[in-house]
Parts: structure tokens; C-alpha cells; sequence
């Protein structure tokens, strides 16, 4: 498919994912979901930017205000009401991601006290930190397309929130930890257990705030978040990267294209992290690859885990080129080569993925209409991922 048609394909899906979600035309019954939306509104970015339909632009902006409003509050089942921050209406209005966001859940919340269904707290409400991260992005690339300092402010104050709640020192340890999900107002874990990118997630994105806070001196300290940046340093020490999961693969991938871009802005030079992320990717796609999981029916996939990869695999071109393109990017070109050319082996993957998902008989599987809004967002950004991948 060329990008012309891909480009009309990407925004054909995100007009469905509009009418869907309540967004265009506007629904009384809003359907925001964090992560589903992060990629949303910088698609919807990316489509401005290419066409120059301000249309695309006002969407982006729409959805950032929705989510800031529905998922920055209480649900309408829970007896608490309004900003889970606890601020006043005006002054949440002005600081919307100041108690963090919901992740947008079918279920509410597990109740302090209620015995845990590990099965069911899938479909309940919380908070992420890996959904926290994407937002984080998502306003920072709305910020970059406005060039409106608010929506970075915005990430930056999410990242203080989202660095103060997760982090935690367990009893007798001297290192920290992350949480994998807590309570809507970040009171209480819901789940002790640490995500496996998840540090990575925040340290990239803590990176990338920090440059991209060099364009406003006289509004935003030049080293922000240089605390939380050393305080997540730590945690980072010592992790396995090592996944056969399609989406951690591609997250390892796209993680790998935004250090290589802090770089070229005049941030820190990560080459050690680099070469560790390409190993763990490449591990992790020769997994894949052995498994039969590309060459499984529809309905044992899950489409929006596949997508990750696919998205991933085109952050992977565009670092390739940029370290050829300027190999102070990272100061072990050399070492890094083998690794670099071996997961450019794996690039047809990403055609692959998004042939499999483009024939209407396997979109039309129980488990892509489980799915439908991601599943449909994450093919969007594969097909025309400029508006994620845009440092």
C-alpha cells in the first residue's frame, strides 16, 4: 500500500474511532479510554501536519480536553465528585492532570478491603503508569504542534504526580520500586507487582519533557524533572529488557527511537541503554518470529499487541537513518551495528502485521471487535505513524 492510500486508510479508521467514542460528531455518552486516546490525539496530530486540514488539529485539542474532563475526574458511579486531585473546579480546570488520570475502565475500582479476582481487576478502573507515560507523550506532542506551552506544563505536572505515587521503597530495601497499578486518587496500590517497561517508559519520557522544556527558559526550570530523571535511573539498574511480547517489543522499539531523538536535541548521549534495547528487541523478535503467532487465524490474536510491534518496527527505520545520518547520536556505532542490521531483517514483519488486519474477514473476528477502538487507533498509527514518532 503507498502512503497515500495508507494515509487515507489511517484516517478513515480514526473517523470511525470519533463516531465511536463520542468524540465527532459529539456524544453525550463519552467512551475516553487513556491509552487508546494517547495515540489518538497524535494521530490526529500527525494528520494536520500532513495535509493541513485544521480540522484534524481541532480534534487533537477536542480530545485532549475530553480526556482532561472525563478521565482527571471521578466517574459518575463513584459517590466522590469531581478533580480525583482534589482541586476546586477552577483551579482543576487549570491543573487537569495534577491527580493523574484514570485509566478509563469498564468496572470501578476494587474497594479498599475487597479481596482481589486477578481476572476482573483487568476490567477495573485504576491508574497505570505506562498509560500515565503515553499521555505524557500525547501532550507533549500537542504542545510542539501548538506550540502552546500549557499542554507541556500539563505533561510535566503529570510526570511530578505520576513519579511521586508509583515509586515506593519496600520494607528493609534501599532501591526503588514502581507499582504496576494504584487507586483512582493514587491513595492506594492495586497491584504491587512492577511492569517490566515501565521504568524505561518513565525515564524516556522524563528525558524527553526535559528537552522538550528548553524551548520555554523563562516558564519551564531547564533541568525539570531532574530529580524524578535520577530517581527512576535507579530503578532502571539492573532490569531485564527481555520480552517475547509483540507490544513490549514494539515499546522497547519506539523507547529506542525517542533516546536517540533527546539526543539530537541536545540532550544526554544513552548509547549503553541503546545497545541493551536493541538486544532485548532483537531476542524478543526472534521469538516472535519462531513462535507461528504472524501465521495464527484471527481469533487467537489480539490485534492491538501486534500493532505495538508493527508501530515499533517504524520507529526502527527512522533510527537507523538517524544514526547513519549523524552518528554522534550514539558512541558505539560500531558495536551497534550487527544489531541494528538484524532488526532491520525484521521490517517485512511490520507489512506483515498490517496486511493481516486490513482484510475486512479478520476485522470482522470476536477478537478485533472486542477490541475495536485500540484495535483500530493502533492500525491508524501503524499505517500513518508520523504524529507518534515525531520527536
Amino acid at each position: 500500500m503507498n502512503r497515500a492510500a495508507s494515509l487515507s486508510m489511517a484516517q478513515d479508521l480514526m473517523k470511525d474511532f470519533a463516531a465511536q467514542t463520542g468524540l465527532d460528531p459529539a456524544g453525550s455518552r463519552l467512551k475516553r479510554y487513556l491509552w487508546t486516546d494517547a495515540f489518538a490525539v497524535c494521530n490526529y496530530l500527525g494528520f494536520f501536519e500532513t495535509t493541513g486540514n485544521t480540522a484534524y488539529r481541532d480534534l487533537a485539542l477536542r480530545l485532549v480536553d475530553q480526556v482532561h474532563h472525563t478521565l482527571g475526574r471521578f466517574r459518575d458511579d463513584d459517590p466522590r465528585t469531581g478533580w480525583i486531585s482534589g482541586l476546586s473546579p477552577a483551579e482543576g480546570s487549570l491543573h487537569p492532570t495534577a491527580g493523574g488520570l484514570r485509566i478509563g475502565k469498564i468496572l470501578p475500582e476494587r474497594m479498599p478491603g475487597e479481596p482481589i479476582d486477578e481476572q476482573q481487576e483487568w476490567d477495573r478502573d485504576g491508574q497505570y503508569f505506562h498509560y500515565l507515560t503515553k499521555w505524557m507523550h500525547a501532550l507533549k506532542c500537542t504542545s510542539r504542534v501548538t506550540g502552546n506551552k500549557d499542554y507541556l506544563l500539563w505533561a510535566v505536572e503529570l510526570a511530578y504526580t505520576a513519579n511521586a505515587r508509583f515509586t515506593f521503597f519496600p520494607p528493609g530495601s534501599r532501591k526503588k520500586r514502581m507499582y504496576w497499578k494504584m487507586s483512582v486518587d493514587l491513595t492506594r496500590p492495586l497491584v504491587f507487582s512492577m511492569g517490566q517497561h515501565d521504568p524505561l517508559d518513565g525515564f524516556v519520557s522524563y528525558n524527553e519533557l526535559q528537552v522538550a522544556a528548553y524551548k520555554y527558559p523563562g516558564d519551564i526550570p531547564t533541568k525539570v524533572l531532574a530529580a524524578e530523571i535520577a530517581d527512576i535511573i535507579g530503578i532502571c539498574k539492573g532490569m531485564s529488557m527481555a520480552t517475547d511480547d509483540p507490544l513490549g517489543i514494539g515499546g522497547l522499539l519506539c523507547d529506542a527511537l525517542r533516546v536517540a531523538s533527546v539526543a539530537g536535541h541536545g540532550g544526554p548521549v544513552y548509547s549503553s541503554l541503546l545497545e541493551t534495547v536493541f538486544d532485548a528487541a532483537l531476542n524478543g523478535l526472534e521469538k516472535v518470529a519462531g513462535s507461528g503467532l504472524l501465521n495464527a487465524p484471527a481469533r487467537y490474536r489480539l490485534a492491538f499487541r501486534e500493532l505495538g510491534l508493527s508501530i515499533g518496527l517504524a520507529a526502527f527505520e527512522r533510527l537507523s537513518l538517524k544514526i547513519r545520518e549523524n552518528p554522534a547520536l550514539t558512541k558505539k556505532k560500531d558495536s551497534l551495528e550487527p544489531a541494528i542490521q538484524a532488526i532491520l531483517g525484521y521490517l517485512p514483519v511490520r507489512e506483515q502485521i498490517e496486511g493481516f488486519w486490513l482484510e475486512d474477514a479478520n476485522r470482522k473476528t470476536e477478537t478485533w471487535k472486542d477490541h475495536q477502538e485500540i484495535n483500530g487507533v493502533m492500525l491508524a498509527t501503524s499505517l500513518a505513524p508520523d504524529g507518534f514518532l515525531t520527536g
